[in-house]
């Protein structure tokens, strides 16, 4: 089975809430980014000025009154053996001084020395201080899920002459952006989930307006039948779309209404070509064995024959079998085409069923109801007229080699008038079946088919239905069936 796509109204509704989604989902990325990089910039900026400040700070020990000893690497650990301990707690930062070599000369915290006093700065620090412009690196690496920074530069006396390398290790701490950006989070979700309640009205209502134009000319598209005249489409505010749709509509509303006209002009030509045909064949029946009995009397006619009156009387009843026949013929033809017009009357189909049924003399036709009346509006003339034509058809079918039975049977059935007659005759075969109601129709030997085929227009004039079910040489059951109002 072909799987159902979902309607457009709700592909619409969907794909709102999808971009508001989507779009939500996008700004928490790009501000989760913003505030990483704002985070990153904030750290260096902050390092950078660390650095020079302490540089400063060092320069002016190094260059100040207080310093008894020689400016140079050698004395660098004398220099600041007392003063890199206030200088790192005034910055809150952590100096560790190396020779140009990369050798740790002095730090401030205590009991590095003897820790790092084997490890010298490799040689991608040592380069990297020295073949950049402003003479520094900076090394970046993760250590128990926190982030550092550690930068290395040069530390240079009043003659800008190098003396010692200045290291600072530098922990990320982002608490602060962090909690900002938590906060940030948190607004933005409520915010969001405004915006989403707000998207799914706005969709809904969006979804509804743009659809409802469709529906309209849906609707009137699934009402179009070719029988009767419909009506177009007139839809106010409606987009470029639509308003070329709804006139493509309208247009095959104009041309399916000629093209209902010329069919129907076709089809009553065609019936009537097709009647008339049938009728000359069925008057042409009785007409040649009238014109053999003729030229047989014209040709055998003595009047000194003794049995003359005898072979009048013989020949006189032939022409008069034929002549019934035509008149049959001519009758049958006649209420079929001329179907006199509908008189709805408010009968008691019980009693009228009854009385069609005293035309029959069969024994073997069973009368039953569920009531004694059953009120339903129905003409008169043409309810005796389906009963007795179906009450006909049933015995003309009974073989004459069967017991015949006809059953009637009046009764209700969710508000409509039901109406079954069955017979035990022989049954439609199975390649007859669609073609019971046809005009002209028949299985029997004389007449032209046109009992049923005008039942059945009978009963579809008054808003009701006629079906059957057949069986092989076990019978056929009518069912008829109209509403009481």
């Amino acid at each position: 089975m072909k799987k159902r796509s979902p309607s457009l109204r709700t592909r619409i509704f969907l794909a709102t809430i999808l971009l508001v989604f989507l779009a939500s989902v996008l700004i928490a990325a790009v501000t989760i980014y913003q505030y990483n990089e704002q985070s990153t910039d904030y750290h260096e900026g902050r390092l950078r000025r660390k650095e020079q400040n302490i540089k400063t700070h060092l320069k002016r020990v190094l260059n100040g009154k207080q310093n008894t000893w020689e400016v140079k690497t050698e004395n660098v650990p004398y220099i600041f053996k007392e003063e890199i301990y206030n200088i790192a707690d005034i910055h809150k930062l952590q100096i560790n001084l190396y020779d140009l070599d990369g050798t740790l000369l002095i730090s401030s915290r205590a009991g590095l020395q003897k820790e790092l006093a084997e490890k010298c700065l490799n040689a991608e620090i040592l380069n990297g201080i020295n073949n950049t412009a402003d003479h520094r690196y900076v090394d970046r690496h993760q250590e128990n899920g926190e982030s550092f920074q550690s930068s290395y530069t040069y530390l240079t006396d009043q003659k800008s002459k190098t003396i010692a390398i200045l290291n600072l290790p530098y922990l990320e701490k982002g608490d602060f952006l962090d909690n900002e950006l938590q906060e940030f989070l948190e607004r933005i979700s409520v915010a969001f989930l405004f915006i989403l309640l707000t998207a799914f009205a706005i969709a809904f209502l969006l979804s509804k307006y743009i659809t409802k134009s469709l529906k309209t000319i849906s609707d009137k598209m699934n009402e179009t039948r070719l029988e009767k005249r419909n009506q177009k489409i007139d839809v106010d505010d409606t987009s470029e779309e639509i308003s070329a749709l709804v006139n493509s509509y309208n247009s095959m509303i104009d041309e399916l209404e000629e093209s209902a006209v010329k069919l129907a002009t076709s089809e009553r030509e065609q019936a009537w070509r097709e009647m008339a045909k049938q009728v000359a064949h069925e008057i042409k029946n009785p007409l040649t064995p009238m014109r053999l009995t003729v030229q047989n009397f014209q040709r055998k006619f003595d009047p000194e024959d003794k049995k003359i009156h005898q072979k009048v009387d013989e020949y006189s009843k032939t022409l008069i079998q034929q002549i019934d026949t035509m008149s049959s013929i001519a009758s049958a033809f006649s209420n079929f085409a001329k179907m006199p017009a509908q008189k709805n009357e408010t009968l008691n189909v019980v009693e009228i069923v009854k009385l069609a049924l005293d035309i029959f003399n069969e024994n073997y036709i069973v009368f039953s109801s569920e009531a004694e009346e059953i009120i339903a509006k129905f003409d008169r003339t043409q309810l005796i007229r389906v009963v007795t034509n179906l009450v006909k058809n049933g015995i003309q079918a009974i073989p004459e080699d069967k017991t015949p039975r006809v059953t009637v049977n009046v009764g209700t059935e969710d508000n409509h008038v039901v109406i079954m007659v069955a017979d035990n005759g022989a049954g439609v075969s199975e390649e007859n079946l669609d073609k019971v109601f046809e005009p002209k129709f028949t299985t029997k030997t004389s007449g032209m088919g046109l009992g049923l085929a005008m039942v059945k227009n009978i009963v579809e004039t008054h808003q009701g239905t006629i079906t059957f079910v057949s069986e092989k040489d076990m019978g056929t059951t009518f069912k008829v069936s109209f509403p009481k109002d």
